[in-house]
């Protein structure tokens, strides 16, 4: 089943929903889990959301799940040694079949991501309140629908290059930060049938993912991401289309 077959994009939201039920600093900004609160937003855009968390039975990444979710998006940090392998497989196959991926903030030292990348996805770091600015680099791309030439985040936790990442197929944004670091904050990508979208902002102690231009992107992201209508795709032995003479 595909988005076509659906009068909505059905979304997963998957948290590994650790900093939230320990973190006061945490739980300020986010008292339901980072999930909620991307779970939230999505459906005031009319998407169909579901969430999902690490320490569910199968991380709540069951094949039935899955099987049912165009787009889904990926927020860990703390825990990404406890997400099963197994699941990682399961997770990479629906790509490559065509399921949109979201990759947020500190994802991008995921299991997946780094799967999908085949590269460390490594970088630079440090949490000292940098403004961050955001600079759109491909105007016109849908994932920058009604953004201007830049949108400001006033204190994020600043990534650095060099981001340890193939060239992205498209890079959406470029990132500046007052300690004078810049990053490759917006990076598209296709494996098999399926779209990743990497979206650096969103460290988990600043109340990131209720900005209004993080939330635009994010759904414009989701829409981008959505499966593209079509046939399966066949493999193996396969016997001549044309006749032979």
């Amino acid at each position: 089943m595909t988005a076509s077959s659906s009068t909505k994009l059905r979304v997963t939201v998957w948290n590994e929903f650790r900093h939230e039920r320990h973190s006061e600093e945490v739980q300020k900004h986010y008292p339901e889990g980072i999930h909620k609160t991307i779970a939230g937003f999505l459906s005031e855009a009319g998407l169909e959301v579901r969430t999902a968390t690490l320490d569910e039975p199968e991380h709540g990444l069951t094949q039935e799940v899955l099987d049912s979710t165009d787009v889904l998006t990926w927020w860990g940090h703390m825990a990404h040694g406890d997400v099963s392998d197994d699941i990682v497989e399961r997770v990479y196959k629906r790509v490559l079949d065509g399921m949109g991926l979201i990759v947020l903030h500190s994802g991008h030292f995921s299991k997946i991501f780094r799967k999908l990348m085949g590269t460390t996805c490594d970088l630079k770091w440090r949490e000292s309140g940098d403004r961050e600015r955001l600079w759109v680099v491909a105007p016109g791309h849908p994932i920058t629908e009604g953004l201007g030439d830049y949108f400001e985040i006033e204190e994020e936790e600043m990534y650095g290059e060099h981001f340890d990442i193939p060239a992205p197929e498209t890079l959406v944004f470029i990132s500046w930060f007052t300690g004078g670091e810049v990053f490759r904050s917006g990076a598209c990508y296709t494996r098999g049938r399926g779209k990743i979208f990497y979206f650096r902002p969103g460290h988990e102690t600043l109340p990131t993912y209720h900005n209004k231009d993080v939330q635009r992107v994010i759904v414009n992201g989701v829409h981008w991401a959505a499966p593209t209508p079509g046939l399966p795709r066949v493999f193996g032995n396969t016997p001549a289309l044309e006749g032979s003479k």
